[in-house]
């Protein structure tokens, strides 16, 4: 009698250990195809969380530089410890910007750009324009290719800055290009003084300015609210950056150099803060 009841025992207890190993499988199979759909997605972001796109990771390793930035200049290690936290106080006291994690830190989401100063090849010339300019230099070894881009940043409220850069890559270049945009960071004044707008906000420039670089002269005027932009389209992102919004523009010399268009137009504005108002 109690050999058949441990047989029966045994026999319950081989039927419960193959129900849980079935259900030990379905649950391996279900976890393995959801790691291999995560893995064709590129990964998870979180744990298991949907896929991170290109703007956030951006965004996440760009954080992640600033909290492991260590200041190597004077005004950097004050603005890191909180002493210094508005940028006017330090381009009116004429600090030189040396890091551009400075800026990153006392101005958080800036507008980045850049132009189409280069052109790809097409027949009779006719090729798209883009944002990289390639030169090449003929050597021993044959011929050099380095590419030039030319970036803006800006927080829409007056900020703005310009920068190029040159590398072997574009890649490079285009880092470069920001960097040196952050650090040449200035503060544009902003107002309303058209003869037919008597509103007191700062979408236009306060007076008429003219700025020149090579054969590019431009001259930029005030307009009443809802005039827009009348300047070249490359043009506008400067402006944009800048926070303007409606602004008359008169422009002569070979105006399809980018390059020297967007020096022309920084001129002008920089003369902003020389006139008296």
């Amino acid at each position: 009698m109690v050999n058949e009841a441990e047989k029966q025992l045994k026999e319950m207890e081989a039927a419960v250990e193959a129900k849980e190993k079935v259900k030990d499988e379905k649950v391996s199979k279900e976890f393995d195809a959801k790691a291999k759909v995560e893995e064709r997605r590129g990964g998870p972001r979180g744990k298991f969380g949907p896929r991170e796109s290109w703007d956030e990771r951006a965004a996440r390793e760009h954080k992640e530089k600033l909290e492991r930035w260590v200041p190597k200049t004077e005004l950097g290690r004050a603005v890191r410890s909180g002493k210094v936290t508005d940028i006017d106080v330090v381009l009116s006291e004429g600090r030189k910007i040396m890091e551009p994690e400075i800026v990153d830190l006392l101005l958080p989401g800036l507008i980045n750009d850049t132009l189409f100063i280069g052109q790809a090849k097409g027949k009779f010339g006719g090729g798209k324009r883009r944002p990289f300019r390639q030169t090449q230099k003929k050597t021993k070894e044959g011929s050099v290719l380095t590419f030039g881009v030319m970036a803006i940043v800006g927080d829409g409220h007056g900020h703005v800055g310009i920068g190029y850069g040159r590398a072997a890559e574009t890649l490079p270049a285009k880092e470069k290009a920001f960097r040196k945009a952050k650090l040449n960071i200035t503060k544009i004044k902003l107002g309303c003084a058209s003869f037919d707008c008597s509103c007191d906000e700062e979408h236009s420039i306060p007076v008429a300015v003219k700025g020149k670089c090579s054969s590019v002269v431009i001259e930029l005027m005030p307009a009443p609210q809802g005039t827009g932009l009348v300047v070249n389209d490359e043009l506008k992102k400067i402006l944009r950056a800048v926070g303007i919004k409606d602004v008359y523009s008169k422009t002569s010399g070979k105006l399809r150099t980018t390059f020297n268009a967007a020096k022309a137009c920084m001129a002008a504005l920089n003369k902003i803060g020389e006139v008296r108002i």
